[in-house]
């Protein structure tokens, strides 16, 4: 069973106007079902995943495309980056013909891939100007509801009118943590897989075909361990010493190992927000895993109850509501490091989240339950910054958006990313 992505519409827009679409995301997010669902018609189809057509890419790419004529989806581009040489001297031949001949250009080339530093930076030197860069992530909330969803806005007034387009909409607290404990991978939301076992696979699969490559074997069940020990700090400020001093690292490595989870989809750094660049304010930034079934597995949480009420309770629903609403700005093509960030001081004055859109800023706290008037107490710090400091908002288990004050309202993880 198909199950509609808000990522088609960016799709099937950049497709009206490029010659290439590169999708990018985790393993198993979805990219491969979803081009072919899109293009799959009228494109030809070949991954490099099948170690002859991978060893054919390498050897020779300009065999490898007179055996595949565009057009064509290539799935797990990455691991022959060299490919996209050969795509741009075809892409700009076909061009020059269509220029030619006045006739419409189309789009030849969907390519997906499993790391975004890899498939970028090859983009960036062979196909820059030619190629829509795409990110998919996991299930969104309101796709395994299907519902279409729009891009996170902190505003009372349109939020109110969709709750009252979504009168059932309502989960309890218990509803909520079972969908932080399934996660968004695809295959466990749509039962075609158990999901302990499915995440046990899906990290030794990240680790044979992603991450070998990028460290020494040796480091192998280190890299396990430190993957271990990141889920257990989700939601915490990134402090690269204290890691690497618990795991016996050193802090390049550690970084290096960041990177490669951060590259990879697996985790998201939050950037804390420093117009003017005061002293005052912390510059770490905050680590999320994008999947928190995953990092519940990682974890080893046994039961979305036991997760719910356990230490990381917390955590887990400060992870769920930022990577949903990272989801909802990837889901409809736009860039959520240009709008979110955090707010943290040395006087430990925090707010968990700051959507800085058309020169204002919006404030955002996250509480696991129902909170009282003392969650927006550090909304007034944000007025230094001299831009407009909106009507702010607190996300937990309430059943409805009701306001708090003039300045902040309460608004339900339910309706998160409608």
């Amino acid at each position: 069973m198909y199950i509609k992505r808000d990522i088609e519409k960016v799709l099937l827009k950049a497709a009206d106007s490029f010659q290439v679409i590169a999708l990018y995301g985790s393993r198993q997010v979805g990219k491969t079902t979803t081009v072919d669902h899109l293009f799959g018609d009228d494109f030809g189809f070949v991954t490099l995943d099948d170690s002859d057509e991978l060893a054919l890419a390498h050897a020779n790419p300009k065999a490898f495309f007179e055996s595949h004529p565009w057009p064509l989806i290539i799935d797990e581009v990455q691991k022959e980056i060299g490919l996209l040489n050969e795509i741009k001297r075809i892409v700009d031949k076909q061009r020059r013909r269509w220029m030619k001949s006045g006739e419409e250009r189309k789009l030849m080339y969907v390519l997906t891939g499993s790391n975004q530093f890899e498939l970028q930076e090859g983009i960036s030197d062979s196909l820059a100007g030619r190629t829509a860069v795409i990110n998919m992530s996991g299930f969104s909330q309101m796709e395994k509801r299907g519902i279409a969803g729009s891009p996170f806005a902190v505003d009372f007034d349109a939020l109110m009118r969709k709750q009252q387009a979504h009168p059932g909409y309502y989960r309890n607290s218990m509803e909520v943590f079972a969908d932080i404990f399934q996660g968004s991978m695809p295959d466990v939301c749509t039962g075609v897989s158990e999901r302990s076992a499915y995440y046990k696979a899906y990290v030794d699969t990240y680790i044979e075909k992603d991450v070998r490559k990028l460290i020494s074997a040796s480091s192998e069940l280190q890299f396990r361990r430190f993957v271990e020990l990141l889920a257990l700090r989700t939601s915490q400020e990134l402090v690269y010493s204290d890691i690497s001093k618990d795991l016996g690292i050193n802090v390049e490595t550690c970084k290096r190992w960041i990177s490669i989870l951060q590259s990879s989809g697996i985790i998201y750094l939050l950037q804390p927000y420093m117009a003017n660049m005061s002293k005052r304010i912390i510059k770490t930034p905050k680590l999320y895993f994008m999947d928190t079934g995953l990092c519940a597995y990682l974890c080893k949480w046994p039961t979305s109850e036991m997760l719910k009420d356990g230490v990381m309770g917390g955590a887990f629903f400060e992870t769920y509501v930022v990577s949903e609403v990272i989801k909802s700005f990837l889901n409809h093509g736009e860039d959520p490091r240009q709008f979110l960030y955090y707010y943290r001081d040395i006087d430990k004055k925090e707010v968990d989240i700051l959507l800085v859109k058309n020169d204002a800023i919006y404030p955002v706290e996250i509480k696991k339950n129902v909170s009282p008037v003392k969650a927006t107490k550090n909304f007034n710090v944000l007025e230094k910054y001299k831009k407009p400091v909106m009507r702010g908002m607190v996300i937990d288990n309430t059943d409805a958006i009701r306001a708090i004050n003039d300045n902040a309202f309460y608004f339900p993880v339910s309706l998160l990313g409608v």
